[in-house]
């Protein structure tokens, strides 16, 4: 990879003629950054595509090409592309459904509205794959009737299609009403019975680890009723029944569901797998009770599933504040509190709580100042990105707690160019403010240099506009190839230089 012309080719500020001779020499890294280019082309599309086969297909997911400008068989993936985003031709579809590439057959059935014919022909393709891919995406009607394919991967893939109709879901969860499936990817594969080793070293094998079949498809009917228990269509009286099956797997895939009803939610409080507990306790389904019951789960991953559920009450989740560990996050429930709810918790006396409303953007301006005074550094460090913080404040916060906060105020949006520069010279050095200076619409030229200093921050630097040129161009050389495409993409890279880099190939 050339990464000077692959950055080159993203940079916005590249002129016309430019693009026009990257894309006479471009390969597909080269074409890949091209294709995204907004001012590209009509006639630079339509060159594009011509001399790199891949990049037909990104540009016709970003509309760049018509079905006038695709041929089919010379094109069949950019011709994949367009029918999947309902571009494309219905003469396309029957012809790449007889395609001998099945990989391009499982693509064209996950196209939406298909040609009746066509859907019949998929319906119908000797390999499983292609239907199951089918089932997948098709309509009511075509799934209810795939459910009963012999081939259980078939079906497993009917579960998973939020079309199927609940009456068919709840027959495939339990298998009432259909035919016995006869055949699954591991009895396809191997003799039965047969269990794929966890760890094969096998290069080709595509068998999940654990697979198995003892005749009866075992491991696909599994995966048939984990994915008819996470379709929500599924009918809540067909679920129900799993709540104590010894499988943790279906339970825990219950556990997530919406509207379950409160005594299978008691029930599944009590399971003796965390998982199960934390997804529940996270599930906006459950009851008050059941919510309270869980704040008291030794587990901290139930009690953090729990405050991040949008209905657990105030008082739980102030409870929960210290214990639940959520760090930088702005929870559903303190994203949704009242405004009179928010100064309860502004003002709660323990600095967890402080910490969560903290983490609002949209804090009315007394409370967003009254928490970038307070005297907790978590506090401080959840509020200091908040817009509105005036430079005094936002010095004032860093003079005061130093390094646990700097990189925080240093994402602040407001914070001034001046503000910036002081940061990138903090005494000890603060890497992640570092990152976030070189981020910044506000960061100068003297802060972007010394952003340089740090690995991580150094490829954003290099792409900042504000960077000097003079540091650009030496940039280009560097040996990170990150940095030198980051530097070859950043608009203030001289004109004269952009045409030199060309005119070297």
């Amino acid at each position: 990879m050339n990464h000077v012309l692959c950055g080159l080719a993203a940079n916005a500020a590249l002129p016309s003629d430019l693009v026009d001779r990257l894309t006479a020499i471009a390969d597909a890294d080269i074409a890949a950054e091209l294709a995204r280019r907004a001012d590209l082309g009509r006639a630079q599309a339509l060159e594009l595509a011509s001399r790199v086969a891949e990049s037909a297909v990104w540009l016709a997911y970003a509309g760049r090409l018509t079905a006038a400008d695709v041929d089919p068989v010379a094109q069949p993936e950019a011709a994949l592309a367009l029918l999947d985003g309902g571009a494309g031709r219905p003469e396309w579809a029957r012809l790449l459904a007889a395609d001998p590439v099945v990989e391009r057959r499982e693509k064209l059935a996950a196209c939406s509205a298909l040609p009746p014919d066509v859907v019949e022909t998929l319906a119908a393709d000797s390999d499983a794959r292609v239907v199951a891919e089918l089932a997948l995406w098709t309509t009511p009607e075509v799934a209810a009737r795939l459910a009963g394919h012999p081939h259980a991967a078939v079906r497993r893939a009917v579960a998973a299609n939020e079309a199927t109709p609940p009456a068919v879901l709840a027959a495939l969860l339990t298998g009432e009403g259909l035919p016995p499936a006869r055949r699954c990817l591991v009895c396809d594969r191997e003799g039965s019975p047969f269990v794929h080793d966890p760890h094969c070293s096998r290069l080709d094998c595509d068998l999940l680890p654990g697979a198995s079949c003892d005749g009866s498809h075992e491991s696909t009917v599994h995966d048939i009723r984990q994915a008819a228990l996470r379709n929500p269509v599924t009918p809540t009286e067909a679920v129900v029944g799993f709540v104590d099956h010894p499988s943790l797997l279906l339970r825990w895939a219950l556990a997530a569901r919406p509207g379950l009803p409160s005594q299978v939610c008691e029930q599944l409080a009590v399971d003796p797998c965390p998982g199960v507990r934390a997804d529940l306790a996270e599930n906006p389904a459950i009851d008050d009770a059941t919510i309270r019951v869980l704040a008291g789960d030794r587990d901290r991953g139930v009690r953090r599933g729990l405050a991040h559920n949008p209905h657990v009450p105030l008082d739980v989740l102030t409870g929960l504040a210290g214990a639940a560990k959520v760090g930088a996050t702005l929870l559903p429930r303190i994203a949704a509190a009242l405004p009179d709810e928010v100064e309860v918790l502004a003002r709660s006396p323990d600095p967890a709580v402080r910490m969560l409303v903290a983490q609002r953007r949209d804090l009315p301006p007394a409370t967003r100042d009254a928490l970038a005074a307070d005297p907790d550094a978590k506090v401080v460090k959840s509020v200091a990105p908040h817009p509105g913080l005036s430079e005094a404040r936002l010095r004032a916060m860093a003079d005061r707690h130093g390094v646990r906060v700097v990189a925080r105020i240093a994402a602040n949006p407001d914070a001034t160019p001046a503000l910036l520069e002081d940061l990138t010279r903090h005494g000890p050095s603060v890497r992640k403010a570092l990152r976030e200076v070189a981020r910044h619409r506000r960061a100068t030229a003297p802060a972007l240099v010394a952003c340089l200093t740090d690995g991580q921050a150094r490829p954003l630097a290099a792409r900042h506009p504000a960077l000097p040129p003079s540091v650009i161009v030496e940039l280009l050389a560097d040996t990170d190839g990150q940095v030198a495409a980051a530097a070859a993409a950043n608009p203030s890279l001289p004109l004269t230089v952009m045409s030199d880099l060309v005119s070297r190939l």
